[in-house]
């Protein structure tokens, strides 16, 4: 993991991995929606994804957060959401 990607997670309000889930066949849209809901001003949410979830981006954004963005390989994306 890249020291970056720790950083993130050490400093995160909340960490979801969210890759076991999906290679079982689950959806954790809900999960993240409730966490990212819990998640106070200018603090973060980090999501460990084995994908880029693109679609978050925008659905996150209504919701006040802005966001970056590391692969971490070729299954591991880290994101960290900051509710502004």
């Amino acid at each position: 993991m890249t020291e970056q990607a720790v950083l993130w997670q050490t400093g995160a309000e909340q960490v979801l991995d969210v890759r076991p889930e999906l290679e079982s066949g689950g959806e954790p849209f809900v999960r993240i929606m409730e966490a990212a809901a819990t998640i106070p001003g200018g603090k973060t949410l980090v999501i460990i994804a084995p994908f880029e979830p693109v679609p978050l981006y925008e659905v996150l954004k209504t919701r006040g957060f802005t966001h970056e963005t590391v692969k971490v390989a070729d299954d591991e994306w880290v994101v960290r959401f900051v509710r502004q």
